[in-house]
């Protein structure tokens, strides 16, 4: 009865019968749709028969694949299609089962169409969203079978961009199935990463040139159809699913798979990749990517420049397209790292090489290094773009802190740089600090440019080394510059009317007033001696000329207006003076500065006065000599003479004329007709140095002045600070007197070398004694119980006291009561 029920037709179950109804006797012929819809509304109307239909479907298509009747294949797939489509219900679970057997079945036949088929049949799955949850679903297999399509290496290239692209539809597919799911298995765990990540990267590497190049005129078909176009969409759907938690394991496959291939020393894929990074994800979780992107810069500390060059040039492009959310909570922990990297980068340059754990010594290429540093100090510009103002300003006192100052910290804690490379670190922090300030605006220029910032600042500005004061001058300006102004004194030239050039000058406000009052002197001071250097040429000047001219627009009142003609009048004074030692083009460049900022002083002030004095001294210039104006000077030839005649009359600014006019405007002429003259500091002594050495001798020599030393010695303190007013005011002696100081100054450090501790401790103990013994002396004097109206009382010893009474007992005269 059993085989009799088999044979016959009639007698199989109705599920089966309307399954083997859809298969036409020609494969050719497709799917019947009539049939087919039968057998639809059959598993809609019995529900719990939809499990058996998906199984008898799996293994007429397993029947089917083993016979290579692909036609069968096809419609069988489409079969099932077409019922995922249509039924939602409950028992769906169990026919996807059947399902992903099938697809499974699929996958793993050696013909790229089936492949194919079996792809597209999934991805149509993953769209369905299903009614009831899933618990023991399992997609290891898939994503493990469409990473391998994604390295596809099928000889016909056709047929392998076809594959390739088929993998990468299937890890979308799983993307979309699994990613909102939380009953199915996480795809963000790194065993899944691991391979979806690498797989899309190894296709969107894929470029016009590895693709078959199309026809004219399918081309834009063909460049939606690329598997490096499909692999950017589907990467960016991934990355814009990560949440915060998923960030980590999606993007440490990528860094893995740069390392692993040489990608970052290219640069451009590397920088691709992470702009797709950064514009996918949610903008709240970029600085996640810039952590990661610098620890891995730390990780690779010991690789070649090219590659840290390139991972710094990725922070730089990550960097602004995250704008404000960039740095994230760690501001300056980003700063440090950048900056521990430059500093690394040096030493490696002054060294040539460096250990390596895994190749021994490696040898440095210096122009590698150059550039890896100049990519640094750009990232670390633009980390300080995405900052608010008072953020910005703890980054360039972080900076400022970290840079060798003469007399405060000289030295390095890297072993081997010396004076050359505390040169290097000067010029690099600086360079990294001018990039911090470019675009840098404040309201309030005392509180953005404190004293532990500006002090360190302008010290740099009295050192020999030109490159340095030069980098000072041009972060004084970028601070300075708050309306844009200073593109147009880029070049120093004598302008006749300056309405031409748009000035924006705005009130001084009286935050502004008070840090030129606090300031000034010590800017006039910098630009004066900055003058007088004799390694200066043509962008010191023409930094120095912006610097005076913005502080007059930004920064002034008329208690500046004066101070700075004063200044200018000074410096002409200097270029005069036989004394300097100058060379004739820095004479010849400072009579050109005066020339130009008074010419541009007077247009500011409006005095026609004043105006009128410096058109006549320009005019005399232009006709008897030339070489005093800007126009013969700051030029690629200058014309200047061999030597440099006295100068007076009327090519000379007058200070008692120029009194006159601005008297007669209201203007202070006491102070106008005050000769300036900078103040001499210790600053100067401690900054003037050639080399580190020098500067540690000196704060040897600043340390001894505080401690306890014998009698002797303090008189030899007395006699040399006699000798250094009198070195400060005649400079025709200085050599004697410093051949004295470096004598003291040796007597001074061997002594405390040489004594013994029992007498330095003893000598300190009497010098505390006796200043303790003052201060009672000088407490007894000042200190006083209040006179008492009610008399004095004589002490058992003959001494009269003060008795204290109370205020309410007091008598006081009638006229001092009211």
């Amino acid at each position: 009865m059993t085989g009799v029920c088999g044979c016959c037709g009639a007698l199989r179950p109705r599920y089966k019968r309307l399954v083997d109804n859809i298969f036409p006797e020609d494969p050719e012929d497709g799917l019947v749709k009539a049939n087919m819809e039968k057998l639809t509304f059959y598993a809609l109307s019995a529900p719990e028969k939809l499990d058996r239909i998906g199984a008898y479907l799996s293994e007429r298509l397993s029947r089917d694949v083993a016979r290579h009747r692909y036609g069968y294949v096809c419609i069988a797939m489409e079969a099932l299609d077409q019922l995922l489509m249509a039924c939602h219900c409950q028992s769906i679970n169990l026919f996807v089962e059947s399902f992903l057997k099938m697809v499974r079945k699929l996958l793993e036949a050696d013909k790229p169409n089936l492949q194919i088929l079996g792809t597209n049949s999934f991805v149509k799955f993953a769209n369905i969203e299903e009614d009831t949850p899933s618990y023991h679903r399992s997609y290891d297999f898939f994503v493990s079978r469409f990473s391998e399509m994604c390295h596809s290496s099928y000889e016909d290239p056709d047929i392998r961009t076809k594959i390739r692209m088929a993998g990468i539809k299937g890890l979308q597919g799983v993307v979309r199935k699994t990613v909102n799911d939380e009953l199915q298995a996480n795809i963000w765990d790194p065993q899944h990463m691991d391979k979806i990540v690498p797989s899309l990267l190894f296709n969107l590497q894929l470029t016009d040139s590895r693709v078959r190049s199309p026809s004219p005129l399918q081309s834009s078909k063909k460049e939606k159809e690329s598997p490096a176009e499909l692999t950017e969409r589907c990467f960016r759907e991934l990355l814009g699913r990560a949440a915060y938690g998923n960030i980590k394991n999606a993007v440490t496959p990528v860094l893995m798979h740069l390392d692993n291939h040489s990608l970052w020393e290219g640069k451009t894929f590397a920088v691709r990749c992470f702009k797709i990074i950064m514009y996918s994800i949610q903008s709240q979780h970029s600085h996640l990517v810039i952590q990661q992107l610098l620890g891995h810069l730390d990780a690779n500390s010991k690789s070649s420049a090219t590659v840290r060059a390139g991972i710094v040039e990725v922070l730089l492009e990550a960097a602004a397209i995250a704008a404000s959310g960039s740095v994230g909570p760690t501001v300056l922990e980003v700063f440090n790292t950048l900056l521990r990297h430059l500093r690394l980068s040096v030493d490696y340059e002054l060294t040539g090489s460096y250990e390596c754990t895994n190749i021994g010594t490696k040898i440095i290429k210096e122009h590698e290094e150059r550039q890896l540093q100049e990519a640094v100090i750009r990232t670390i510009g633009s980390f300080a773009n995405t900052l608010p103002t008072y953020q910005r300003s703890e980054v360039m006192l972080f900076i400022m802190g970290k840079i060798p100052i003469p007399g405060m910290h000289p030295t390095l804690p890297s072993t081997g740089s010396g004076p050359e490379g505390n040169r290097m670190i000067q010029v690099m922090l600086l360079k990294s600090l001018r990039q911090v300030t470019c675009g840098f605006q404040t309201t309030n220029m005392l509180t953005a440019l404190p004293n532990s910032f500006l002090d360190p600042l302008l010290s740099f500005a009295l050192q020999e080394d030109a490159e340095i004061r030069l980098l000072v001058l041009e972060i004084l300006v970028s601070l300075i510059d708050r309306h844009d102004n200073l593109p147009k004194f880029s070049t120093i030239s004598i302008i006749s009317d300056i309405s031409v050039l748009k000035l924006k000058v705005d009130k001084c406000s009286r935050q502004d007033n008070l840090f030129m009052k606090k300031h000034a002197q010590h800017l006039y001071r910098h630009i004066y001696l900055c003058c007088k250097e004799q390694s200066s040429v043509r962008p010191h000047f023409e930094k120095l000329y912006s610097l005076l001219a913005l502080i007059s627009m930004e920064l002034a009142n008329e208690e500046v207006v004066v101070d700075l003609i004063r200044v200018a009048l000074a410096l002409q004074d200097l270029a005069l003076s036989s004394e300097e030692m100058l060379p004739v083009y820095n004479r010849c460049a400072v009579h050109a500065l005066s020339s130009a900022y008074l010419n541009l002083i007077s247009q500011l002030t409006t005095v026609p006065a004043f105006c009128q004095h410096v058109h006549e001294v320009i005019e005399m210039r232009q006709k008897e000599s030339p070489y005093l104006l800007p126009e013969d000077v700051f030029i690629e030839n200058p014309k200047i003479p061999k030597t440099l005649e006295k100068l007076e009359g009327e090519l000379l600014f007058q200070q008692a004329k120029i009194t006159e006019v601005l008297g007669g405007s209201g203007y202070n002429t006491e102070r106008l007709a005050t000769p300036y003259v900078p103040q001499f500091t210790d600053e100067d002594r401690l900054s003037k140095r050639k080399s580190i050495g020098e500067t540690i001798s000196l704060q040897v020599e600043v340390e001894s002045r505080n401690s306890p030393e014998k009698e002797e010695v303090n008189e030899n303190i007395k006699i040399y600070n006699t000798h250094r007013h009198i070195w400060l005011c005649s400079p025709v002696d200085s050599v004697g007197v410093e051949e004295q100081e470096k004598e003291r100054r040796r007597q001074v450090v061997e002594k405390f070398q040489k004594a013994p501790f029992e007498e330095i401790a003893a000598h300190c103990g009497a010098r505390a004694t006796m200043l303790q013994s003052k201060l009672n002396q000088i407490f007894e004097i000042t200190i006083r119980p209040p006179p008492s109206p009610s008399g004095t009382i004589t002490s058992s010893y003959g001494q009269t006291q003060s008795r204290s009474v109370p205020v309410y007992e007091m008598k006081f005269p009638d006229l001092c009561v009211y």
